[in-house]
């Protein structure tokens, strides 16, 4: 082999490697992030058809909008934070997500566990996450007047407590823009009607848009 054919394959080797190269860096670039939501009921579709809640419409928002993320749902009717906090070291672990959207706290309430309790776990699962690297963002619940004004300030206070002392976004009252509309909820009068879950959406994307990267 001449010195010419050795330079030309030598060049021909290190331009394969960096396209290869930058073929693989692109490809690591558009590999989506993951936002999982931990939520009890309200986002894990009771009552409702599969893929009529406001976390699969957040999904194909997401997809319409083609931003780089993938939604994992991990919410499950009747969960508490202390369930949520239990469950969420193994969920960072096999999902790895760069968001976590923490809406959990309502069952706490209505099955009457202390609310100091409640605090501490909420305040753990922010903390965990964010020590596995993803950003924590909290979603808040107020309970109904019957139970008591103390009561229903002190609950919706603690999410409020927990998002300003640990620095990470809150949507105060996730339920605000149906919680006087009797008609968008299910017969039990706690659970969202399919027709209210793009409202749910609506309030969400309000905090998460520009976390996603959009608006």
């Amino acid at each position: 082999m001449t010195a010419r054919r050795r330079m030309l394959g030598a060049l021909g080797a290190i331009t394969a490697g960096l396209v290869a190269g930058g073929v693989t860096g692109a490809a690591r670039a558009a590999e989506p992030r993951t936002l999982l939501v931990l939520g009890d009921s309200l986002s894990a579709e009771y009552g409702l058809a599969r893929g009529s809640g406001w976390v699969a419409l957040l999904e194909r928002r997401v997809a319409e909008l083609k931003l780089p993320w993938r939604v994992v749902n991990a919410s499950i009717s009747g969960e508490t934070t202390s369930g949520g906090r239990s469950r969420l070291p193994d969920l960072l672990a096999r999902h790895a997500p760069a968001l976590v959207v923490i809406e959990l706290g309502g069952n706490d309430a209505l099955r009457g566990l202390p609310l100091a309790g409640t605090e501490a776990n909420l305040r753990e699962m922010v903390v965990a996450s964010r020590k596995a690297g993803a950003r924590p963002v909290v979603f808040g619940m107020q309970m109904p007047p019957n139970y008591g004004r103390a009561y229903a300030d002190q609950f919706a206070g603690l999410f409020r407590r927990v998002a300003e002392s640990e620095k990470a976004p809150l949507l105060p009252f996730f339920l605000a823009p149906i919680a006087d509309r009797i008609d968008a909820f299910q017969p039990d009068r706690i659970h969202p009607t399919a027709q209210a879950q793009p409202h749910l959406l609506d309030a969400a994307w309000s905090v998460l848009a520009p976390l996603l990267g959009t608006r």
